[in-house]
């Protein structure tokens, strides 16, 4: 059997890429952001009412998919509306094919 899908340079760096978006998806709440986002882009005092949590959690939440390109935020007068980034998101699921297909 041949693993080399692990052993370039560019391979680990993809590696440790895919490896973070499981990370970030993998927390309960933050895939339900990526859900609810789908549909629709809010804020985050339309998403915090979807879930659970309060607020200023909702908010980390929302950073930590910012962070890493999954969601993206645009000022609009006082609110930031977020939306799912669809490209970044696309890039991830095809990044993981290679290494699970």
């Amino acid at each position: 059997m041949n693993f080399n899908c692990c052993k370039t340079k560019k391979s680990k760096e993809d590696l440790e890429k895919i490896t973070k978006f499981l990370q970030v998806i993998a927390e309960p709440n933050r895939l339900k952001i990526l859900c609810i986002l789908r549909k629709k882009s809010l804020c985050v005092c339309d998403i915090w009412e979807y879930l659970d949590l309060p607020q200023n959690l909702v908010s980390h939440h929302l950073k930590v998919l910012k962070d890493q390109k999954l969601v993206l935020a645009k000022r609009e007068s006082t609110k930031i509306i977020y939306t799912i980034n669809p490209s970044v998101i696309d890039e991830n699921i095809s990044l993981l094919n290679l290494f699970i297909k």
